[in-house]
């Protein structure tokens, strides 16, 4: 797997919403809860995420201060070109490059040839997250 760009921060400063990577899957934060410090250890993070890609629900717990890496998500602009069962081949409205897409369940009706969409990019994974 090619890894997209990332930067590091904080666990305890990741909010819901925000994106992480866990698993080696880039996954964005639903809860974010941290303990308070105990009498002779650090604050505890206990973290749950949803994969952008696989939508896997991932909880991990680990020290609050300790460093998580972030995902840098590619925003796209794109056409449909064509559609071939699950998957959409998608052309990319700023350098024309194409790109074989698979179509999540929501899109499966409602996605055309023609249609402009908006597709999120980390390295070599896509997925089409709306229609224009």
């Amino acid at each position: 797997m090619e890894e997209g760009e990332t930067k590091i921060t904080e666990i305890k400063k990741c909010n819901p919403g925000s994106f992480v990577i866990i698993e080696n899957e880039p996954s964005t934060v639903v809860d974010l809860k941290i303990s308070k410090t105990g009498k002779h250890g650090d604050a505890k993070a206990r973290l749950e995420a949803i994969g952008i890609f696989d939508a896997q629900k991932r909880v991990i717990v680990k020290p609050a201060d300790e460093q998580i890496k972030v995902p840098i998500i590619e925003k796209v602009n794109a056409q449909v070109l064509s559609i071939s069962g699950d998957y959409a081949q998608v052309m990319d409205m700023s350098n024309f490059s194409t790109y074989e897409v698979k179509i999540p369940e929501e899109f499966k009706e409602k996605i055309k040839e023609g249609d402009e969409v908006l597709i999120w990019k980390f390295g070599k994974k896509m997925i089409i997250k709306s229609l224009k």
